[in-house]
């Protein structure tokens, strides 16, 4: 466990209602958790490069590693007056010591000046504490793994110092430490390759692929992706007559207009990827989005959601 040297806090605020310190990693001393989130399956972009980009434009992290697991995210508020330095730096050596690798650091201009607003996104933001991130100086950032047999864990620390009128906040380097869990979804996964993807098709006429990504809200297809398209391209070329409807599935979260665009967006991806680095025959392939109108759980949880997220091949 990363832990930090505790002392007897004179304080009159205190945690969060139904927050605490995750398992693993502590909370810098005489820290009160101001903002709390568990999800037990969702997915992280985690930045490994500063900011690129700005108003206006494809505002991203020049470098980014897509996760997925159980996410824990917390928001401290230090005692006043303590440097960012200082705490990034008290995790930086806790980390390490606990065996971690540090993947990405920056500080200050290196992290880019809009980084927080990435970090602290509107759809990221705790509800009550939207600004804690709107106004800062002297940010600092870290991410690292640590590897484990039962699966690997990410962290994030992002680290600014509240620079605004807002008082409560004034001052303060406010902590925004994150903790993913890596682990895959139990049911509704199968082993990708060419013949189950045949013999699914055969059995089912469609089968659902989890292994296509895509980054947050974006409908670029990832390189972590080629593996799964490497199968399905060998099923189409090994059957040439075979013709399919690529179907991009999202999950409720959003306005339906959005999530019916973005699910016709990877769709159409997923075909011109095919076609354009395999070679497959454009009339093998027809797109469709349906946004979450056909979802295989339900989207009351974030498990749910995750199979939710998904693109199938349905044969036509």
């Amino acid at each position: 466990m990363v832990t930090f040297i505790t002392t007897t806090s004179f304080t009159q605020e205190q945690d969060i209602e139904g927050s605490k310190d995750h398992p693993l990693i502590s909370r810098y001393t005489d820290s009160i958790i101001i903002g709390y989130e568990v999800k037990e399956f969702d997915e992280f972009n985690l930045p490994l490069g500063g900011q690129i980009g700005g108003y206006g434009k494809d505002l991203k992290f020049s470098k980014s590693q897509r996760l997925e697991g159980k996410i824990a995210r917390i928001l401290y508020k230090p005692p006043k007056n303590r440097s960012t330095f200082e705490i990034h730096h008290s995790y930086q050596l806790a980390l390490q010591k606990a065996g971690f690798k540090i993947l990405f650091t920056c500080s200050k201009d290196e992290c880019g000046g809009l980084f927080k607003n990435i970090i602290w996104s509107d759809e990221r933001a705790f509800e009550k504490c939207g600004y804690a991130f709107a106004e800062v100086k002297n940010q600092r950032y870290l991410s690292a793994r640590l590897s484990r047999l039962e699966g690997d864990i990410y962290v994030s620390l992002y680290v600014a110092e509240h620079d605004s009128i807002i008082e409560k906040w004034s001052g303060h380097s406010l902590t925004l430490l994150e903790i993913i869990e890596i682990k895959s979804l139990e049911e509704g996964l199968v082993t990708i390759n060419t013949e189950s993807l045949s013999e699914i098709i055969s059995r089912t006429g469609h089968v659902a692929i989890y292994d296509i990504y895509f980054d947050i809200d974006k409908a670029e297809v990832k390189s972590e992706s080629e593996p799964v398209f490497d199968e399905i391209a060998g099923l189409l070329q090994q059957n040439p007559d075979l013709k399919l409807y690529v179907v991009g599935h999202t999950d409720n979260v959003g306005e339906l207009a959005y999530n019916m665009k973005l699910s016709q967006a990877r769709a159409d991806a997923v075909v011109k990827f095919l076609i354009s680095e395999y070679g497959i025959d454009e009339n093998q392939l027809l797109s469709y989005g349906v946004g979450p109108l056909v979802p295989v759980a339900s989207n009351r949880t974030e498990e749910g959601r995750a199979k939710n997220r998904r693109v199938e091949l349905v044969e036509r």
